[in-house]
């Protein structure tokens, strides 16, 4: 008898529809074709034993499963479940018309209870593009498939329990999930907040005008300055996501298996942490079976880098790619996987490897040309792609004791979602640019003149600092995003001055 039946599987952080064709001819034996990796083969003896422990039987007959398209390779364990039902719909152990309107994804244990899958978002989203009824998934994965609109969300603990489902004998009410209300809840929900952070006005304005930007920014200072303290606090006055940046974002987590299954939607913007001792491949993605690394985990959000110098420097030269492109692309001989990859860069460091280069209280003790070896581990090209650097002082005591209240994360948040609201009525119709950050050369042109003396400003403190073309624009950019802070359309000589302060590493005889 021929069955066939509905999965998927996921290329990049899109998703695919599989085919799951069923066969049972003459002879004995159970085969696997189509392309299928050692994780879809070994499903055979999990299927046996899942069999066996909820009463249903293996045909003694040849049963032959073919995943097409035969020429796409298929990875993972999700395949387990299709299987099954085919080969029970095929031996005739269950009877149901409704094999060709759910796409049906699962990895079975020996007991035969479903395990959770990677990637459930983009397979609920192809589904409903090819016009499926719904989808029968693990109940962990229920939430995050649940995002996607009219889309019945069967989730399921057993195969035995699909079995009753497609055959009648048992009704699962659809998961439901109030996608409106979770936006509401979690949103606005931060743990951190801008006020705890005593004095460093210098450094809140700078990371203020990263937010409203989408600028990247590297805080130079002494250990013990606040400089982790201010990056962990960037998130809270970050704009909203918005609802296809949030199924974006969460499409790419979904495929590194990062959500938990009691979040259906990221609701927040994600920040990202890697510590410097993670691998390259950790970082920006890949591997033999291509992941997405930190950086596009990061997407719509904040890759942090502590302790930049610490990372390895071709670690930090793949990072250049990604800062201009906002995608990665991960090429194999017989394919390629393309991750978005549009973070805000933040990343932190020491002056000197002592840590009290330039300290107002503290002597430096590192030998001479230490400095200046230490800020060499961070090529120019690199720095040249971070749009802000900031030096971050210590705060005074008479600062940390004192009983002044600190702006509110939440105020700042009201002035960034202003100047973004004008950036997004600025760029509408320009497909891929949000920001001021991702304005190309003809852009600036278009929406950065400058008058005669801001003109004049800046081409003094470009002979002065001998910066480079690419640092020019970023310059006019964070004037940019200053004069939209402000609410004027004009960039003014103060907005200029102002962004030339955000280039301390381009001062000349820094660390000299």
């Amino acid at each position: 008898m021929f069955v066939k039946t509905f999965a998927g599987t996921v290329v990049g952080i899109d998703a695919v529809v599989v085919t799951v064709e069923t066969d049972i001819t003459r002879g004995m034996g159970l085969f696997i074709v189509g392309l299928p990796d050692n994780a879809v083969k070994e499903s055979q003896e999990r299927i046996r034993a899942a069999f066996e422990n909820s009463g249903f039987r293996i045909s003694a007959r040849k049963s032959v499963i073919n995943l097409a398209p035969a020429d796409l390779r298929k990875e993972g364990s999700l395949f387990d479940l299709p299987i099954a039902v085919a080969l029970l719909a095929a031996t005739e152990q269950i009877e149901c018309d409704l094999l060709d309107k759910y796409m049906i994804l699962g990895e079975l244990s020996l007991d035969g209870s479903v395990r959770a899958i990677k990637g459930a978002l983009p397979l609920a989203v192809r589904a409903a593009k090819e016009g499926l009824r719904g989808i029968i998934l693990p109940e962990e994965n229920a939430a995050e498939a649940a995002v996607v609109e009219g889309l019945e969300v069967i989730g399921v603990n057993s195969l035995r329990q699909v079995a009753a489902f497609l055959s009648g004998e048992e009704q699962i009410e659809p998961y439901h999930l109030e996608v409106e209300q979770l936006f509401e809840t979690e949103a606005d929900r931060f743990s951190e907040d801008f006020a705890d952070v005593k004095g460093q006005a210098q450094a809140k304005r700078a990371l203020e005008i990263a937010a409203a930007g989408g600028h990247n920014v590297i805080m130079i200072g002494s250990p013990g300055s606040g400089k982790t303290m201010l990056a962990r606090r960037m998130p809270s006055i970050m704009p909203p996501l918005t609802l296809n940046e949030a199924l974006e974002t969460t499409k790419i987590h979904s495929v590194a298996g990062k959500l938990g299954s009691e979040r259906g939607l990221l609701a927040r913007r994600p920040f990202r942490a890697p510590h410097h001792l993670t691998s390259q491949v950790a970082l920006i993605g890949g591997g033999s079976s291509p992941q997405p690394g930190e950086a596009s985990l990061a997407h719509n959000g904040i890759l942090f880098l502590d302790e930049l110098p610490e990372f390895g420097r071709n670690m930090l030269e793949v990072l250049r790619q990604p800062l201009e492109d906002k995608k990665i692309t991960v090429s194999r001989a017989k394919y390629s996987v393309e991750y978005p990859a549009n973070f805000s860069l933040i990343a932190s460091m020491n002056p000197c490897p002592c840590g009290y280069y330039n300290h107002p209280t503290k002597e430096c003790t590192c030998p001479a040309g230490a400095v200046f070896r230490y800020m060499n581990r961070i090529s120019g090209p690199l720095l040249d792609r971070i749009d802000m650097h900031i030096e971050v002082t210590p705060v005074a005591l008479e600062e940390l004791s004192s009983d002044r209240q600190e702006e509110s994360s939440a105020t700042i948040r009201e002035r960034v979602i202003r100047a973004r609201a004008i950036q997004t009525a600025r760029f509408e119709g320009i497909e891929g640019v949000h920001t001021n950050a991702m304005m190309n050369s003809r852009m600036l042109r278009e929406y950065c003149p400058l008058d005669a003396s801001a003109r004049t400003l800046l081409e003094r403190a470009m002979e002065r600092l001998n910066l480079s073309a690419r640092a020019y624009d970023r310059i006019i950019k964070v004037a940019r995003t200053i004069a939209d802070l402000a609410a004027e359309e004009q960039i003014t000589p103060a907005h200029i001055a102002e962004a030339i302060t955000y280039r301390s590493l381009d001062r000349e005889n820094w660390g000299r």
